[in-house]
Order: structure tokens, then sequence, then C-alpha cells
């Protein structure tokens, strides 16, 4: 009787622990979701489309390194903010890990963030940055841009480079000032308004002498910035020694509101925009554009992805060492001339 009740012992035993490993294997293999909403204020906007591909590129490397399943819901809100407080709202009722947003009215933020802080669900902007008391209101908000005025610097920077080497060539009328227009994005946008003051204060104290023929803003757009430029063409024919954008997509459409007005290439005024968009490259390559300044649009990206990720696996970013206390993570900015045009357009492919 002893020794059948001892075997019996031994039989649960082994089975105890075949139950153990099986279990062990059958957690080892589950699939973790996690699931990341992003919200963007206009799809159409060239560079925000270039981060939105890049936040899903980095999803996709995540998950083949590791063991989970990594959803990006990406909708467009098509610059509506009302439309972009329900994409919220359905997020949040689906319950997702984290919601990412590309906001359409800056200052609008604490109604975002009210409604994610109540369902306990992290916010990460990004490229367009809310107010920094609306960034206060929760320590579970992050934001992911770039340095304005770092942009409008190097913008500057390639100007006042160019103008020392080819000052003839740009000073077409040799009265020894430059006659410039300004491409703006949206009005009061903290970017836009930054980009265009630094520029300009950057020519300014390298001593060379400006003359504003016009500004206004086109929204960012192509289309807007060819009309713009249409007009200005009009009003102002050859006096026009210099286009100022303050992004690449605006810039594109000053170059073809130039080429459709017939103007020589000889007798353009140089043109530079701010993004480093690939078709900006290619103008640059070809000689229709002087340069751009590299907005790292793949670094953000990763850097939302990253911070998505720890967030949703560990509830927190401690591991990450890019973020300020302030929840902030900038990215640098890169100039691109015809010197270094080939560099960038390698990594595009």
């Amino acid at each position: 009787m002893n020794k059948w009740i001892k075997n019996l012992l031994f039989i649960l035993i082994i089975i105890s622990i075949y139950n153990l490993f099986e279990g062990c294997s059958i957690n080892s293999n589950e699939t973790k979701e996690i699931k990341i909403g992003i919200t963007l204020y206009k799809q159409e906007d060239p560079f925000i489309s270039f981060v939105a591909e890049a936040i899903e590129e980095c999803a996709k490397e995540k998950e083949i390194k590791g063991n989970y399943k990594i959803t990006v819901n990406i909708v467009d809100a098509k610059g509506n903010l009302t439309t972009q407080n329900n994409q919220v709202d359905k997020f949040i009722s689906q319950d997702y890990d984290v919601i990412c947003v590309n906001i359409v009215d800056r200052t609008a933020a604490s109604t975002i963030i009210n409604k994610a802080k109540d369902a306990d669900i992290p916010l990460i902007f990004f490229n367009r940055e809310p107010v920094e008391e609306d960034m206060q209101l929760w320590n579970k908000v992050y934001y992911v841009g770039a340095d304005a005025e770092e942009s409008g610097r190097l913008q500057g920077e390639i100007f006042v480079d160019e103008y020392k080497n080819n000052k003839s060539f740009i000073d077409k009328n040799g009265d020894g000032k430059i006659q410039y227009v300004m491409l703006e994005g949206e009005p009061e946008h903290q970017d836009s308004l930054i980009r265009t003051d630094c520029c300009i204060k950057t020519i300014v104290n390298n001593d060379i002498e400006v003359e504003k023929l016009a500004d206004d803003t086109a929204n960012w757009q192509n289309a807007q910035a060819y009309e713009k430029m249409t007009q200005w063409i009009n009003e102002f024919g050859n006096n026009i020694e210099v286009v100022f954008s303050n992004n690449d997509d605006m810039a594109l459409g000053a170059i073809h509101a130039l080429e459709n007005a017939n103007i020589d290439i000889k007798n353009r005024p140089i043109v530079i925009g701010i993004d480093g968009i690939p078709d900006a490259l290619y103008q640059i390559k070809d000689g229709n554009m002087t340069g751009t300044v590299y907005n790292d649009y793949k670094s953000q990206g990763k850097a939302i992805l990253d911070i998505a990720y720890s967030l949703a696996m560990f509830g927190n970013t401690d591991y990450l060492t890019n973020i300020t206390n302030e929840n902030y993570v900038k990215t640098s900015y890169k100039k691109i001339t015809k010197e270094n045009v080939d560099d960038y357009i390698k990594k595009l492919k």
C-alpha cells in the first residue's frame, strides 16, 4: 500500500512539473499587444506624413525584435479640431495604451489632456507644440519636436554663406541690400513666427542689409504658396532676390510659380526652405533650390515610438535618456546645400 502511494505521489509530482513547464511555455509564447493611436492635424502635409511613416517603420522593427504586436492606428483630422477631439475620444473608448497627437490648434491642448488624464492614457504631442501651461497639466504628457530657433538660424546661415560666395549673382540690382519675400506657415504658429524672426536676425547680424518686399502666410501648403508667389512675381517682377520659406512644401510651390512664369533660372531669386523632404532634396540637386534645413523626421518618429513603447510596456520612460525633466524631446537640424545633398538623397534609398 505504501509503495502504491509512493508511486502515485511520484506520478503526481511528474505531472505537476510538466504542467508547470508547459504553462511557462504557453505564457512565453503569448503575444502582448500594444495599441498606439495617432491623430494628425493634416496627413497631406508632406513632413507630417514622413513622421507618421517613420513611426510605423520603427513599430515594425520593434515587433521583429520582441514577442509582441504593435498596432499603430493613424487617423487624419484634416485640420479640424472637433474631428481631432472625436478621434481622441474613440482611442480612449477603445482603451489604447498611448495616444499621439499632432494637434490642430496648439492653444487647445488642455481639452485633450484632461480627457486622457481622466482615462489615465499617456499623451505624446509632436511637431506642433502645446503651450507650456498645458504641458504642465499632467506628468504623463510628452512632446517630441525640434528647436524652431535653430531652424531659422540655420536657414539664415545658408543664405549668408551663399551670399558671401555669390554676392553679385544674388544682389542682382547691385544696390547693396537684399530684397526678399517670406512665405510663412500659419498665423500665430510658434514655429512659423520663430523661424521667420531668427532667419532674418541671423542675416542682419552678419552685416547684410535686407529689404522685405512682402510676407504672407500660406499655411504650410504648396498650392497656397504657388498662388502667393505668382502674385508677388506679378507685383515685384525681377526685384525679388530671395525667397525664404518656413517649410519645403511652400518653397516647392514658389519654385513652381517661378517655372510657370518662364523666368530663366539665371534670373530667378534663390529659394531656401526648411524640412529636407525628398522633393526639396532633388530640387537642390537640380539647382532650382539653394538649400534647406533638415528636420530629422526619422529621429522624431523613433523618439515618439520609443516613448510610446516604454509607457505601454513599463508605465514609465526611465530608461530613455533623451527626455528632459519637463518631458520634452528635441531633435537637431542640419543644413543641406548642393555640397552635401547627395549624402541625404542616399539615405532615402
